[in-house]
Formats: C-alpha cells, structure tokens, sequence
C-alpha cells in the first residue's frame, strides 16, 4: 500500500474489532426491534406493526453500523513495511532448481 492507500485505509474502513463492536450492535437492535414488534402486534392483533417496527429497527441499525462511525476505527492494523521484491532472475533460479531435482 502506498502512503495514499493507508490513509484510505485508515479514514474509511472499519477494523476488525470495529466489525465485531457493529456486528452485535446490528444484531441487538434487530432482536430488541423484533421483540418489541412482536408482543406489540400481538397486542393489537396487526400483524403489519410487527414488519413495521421490524423495518424501523432495521433502518436504524443500518444508520449505526453501516457508514465507519470512528468508533469502529479505534484499533487500526500496522502494514509492516513492503519487503522489496528481488530481481526477476534469482527468484526463477530456485524453482528451475526444484523442477529439475523433481524429474531425478
């Protein structure tokens, strides 16, 4: 990654603790939202309040899991430095040397 790519990186994308912490907000929203729509259509024997409330909850876990919120980027990964590629000629050697010790 260049410096460009890092910084991409870090502004935009969640980490891997960041995906956890949205996944079970995502998750608990969802459950509170069906369980609150369930016993309040029951209540008032509507099924459609049920999907509505359903809807609602999901619309709003959307809005605080989907976009990087910084509190999904608390913990950013360290790129180790790019380890400079040899030239072309001596990384083929070692592979020509084990086609060859293969045939014998």
């Amino acid at each position: 990654f260049t410096t460009r790519h890092t910084y991409i990186y870090d502004v935009y994308l969640q980490d891997y603790k960041g995906q956890k912490l949205a996944e079970q907000i995502f998750q608990g929203i969802i459950l509170v939202s069906a369980v609150i729509g369930f016993i309040y259509g029951l209540f008032i024997q509507q099924f459609g309040w049920t999907v509505y409330i359903m809807l609602a909850g999901f619309t709003v876990s959307c809005f605080l899991t989907l976009p990087p919120w910084p509190m999904y980027r608390k913990n950013p990964l360290k790129w180790q430095p790019a380890v400079p590629e040899a030239s072309g000629e001596n990384r083929d050697k070692p592979q020509e040397s084990q086609k060859k010790k293969k045939h014998k």
